[in-house]
């Protein structure tokens, strides 16, 4: 046995295993992936959950550095689906037994919108009698705000460290009260504390970033014990302040790649988590999102916002599936599943394994 094939068969990993990991190139990359694989297979099955994606607005009050909807972009039309469109959305992915859906918005903090919130998660359940499971992704809010949303319905939240390096932190957002990385921690804290299972991500390839950072992210997930990861390569905006550092970037391919081999050391260190497969890999490649699947991510988010408000949810240039309906959406994610052995789990929650087996699990 190789040292390599020593590393990735450890049940523990310093930073240096990490590293050793995320810079695999030809056989000990693919020795890899056939370890993240196995342990996928053991641990998750061959098993592809959907959260059916609903972005239900625009509006944000952030201003971070990297993304098309920053509240100083003034070329993005900004949006709130309406009631009845939300219920639509909800009510197509009951029809098609997806199991799961999930609520994406730029950020607000306005009790108008808390309570907005609240009353759809209410009306949701209700109408779907308690089948849909619901996933939030509405930034930072207080712990008062967590729980409300927790007690209306949604048992999932994703909030996105993005990075969990301070240093890096401060060069993607801007120096204000908005954008404080102990608020972030203290918001995934909050969030785990309510009762939430936890999930977290960051984005892979960004400006300044080493392979260091990206071994210390994977670590910072192991000890805040998450459920649940979404991550993806940074794609930029060309609307956005980090645009201007473009010629600090990796090729699209190489941050592509970066973010398989994160997926699948992030597979092998956290064996039961659930791993997204980011809608952002399939801007680079076509068949993105398959290989983060085939290495490590068990759960898909196929959009299923109504066709004329895709566009105007840009986070970053090249966005997927804008000129797809729900429908479309829908057979492709069969096909595209189907070409790689697996099979989507129907009508089914899909909830962390992790979290099942926690101790944060009631």
């Amino acid at each position: 046995m190789n040292a390599f094939s020593k590393i990735v068969n450890q049940e523990t990993f310093n930073k240096q295993d990490l590293i050793s990991m995320l810079n695999t190139v030809g056989d000990e990359q693919a020795l890899l992936y056939q370890k993240s694989r196995a342990v996928k297979d053991y641990y998750i099955g061959n098993t592809v959950h959907l959260r059916g994606l609903i972005e239900y607005s625009n509006v944000c009050i952030k201003d971070c550095l990297y993304c098309g909807i920053r509240k100083s972009n003034k070329n993005t039309q900004r949006y709130t689906l309406s009631d009845e469109d939300v219920f639509q959305c909800a009510l197509y992915a009951l029809e098609n037994n997806y199991g799961s859906i999930a609520i994406q918005a730029g950020e607000r903090t306005d009790q108008l919108y808390i309570s907005k919130i609240t009353s759809l998660l209410k009306e949701i359940k209700k109408l779907s009698n308690g089948k849909l499971g619901i996933t939030l992704s509405l930034g930072e809010q207080t712990l008062d705000t967590y729980k409300e949303w927790f007690d209306a319905g949604a048992h999932r939240y994703l909030l996105r460290i993005e990075t969990s390096n301070r240093e890096l932190y401060s060069k993607i957002h801007p120096n204000n009260r908005l954008h404080n990385f102990d608020k972030r921690i203290e918001a995934l804290q909050n969030i785990r504390k309510v009762g939430f299972q936890l999930g977290t991500g960051v984005m892979i390839g960004l400006p300044h970033q080493t392979i260091e950072n990206l071994a210390d992210d994977l670590l910072f997930l192991k000890a805040m014990d998450v459920d649940m990861v979404g991550m993806g390569p940074y794609i930029e905006h060309q609307d956005t302040p980090l645009h201007e550092m473009n010629h600090l970037l990796k090729s699209r391919q190489e941050r592509l790649d970066l973010t398989i081999k994160m997926i699948a050391t992030l597979r092998i260190l956290m064996k039961d988590i659930n791993i997204v497969g980011a809608t952002a890999l399939q801007a680079i490649d076509k068949m993105g999102r398959e290989k983060a699947i085939r290495y490590g991510a068990n759960i898909l988010m196929p959009n299923i916002t109504p066709g004329n408000f895709r566009k105007k949810y840009k986070l970053y240039e090249d966005k997927p599936c804008t000129d797809e309906n729900s429908v479309d959406c829908n057979n492709c994610i069969d096909a595209r599943m189907s070409l790689i052995g697996s099979r989507i789990g129907y009508n089914e929650w899909g909830d962390s394994r992790h979290f099942t087996n926690s101790k944060f699990n009631p």
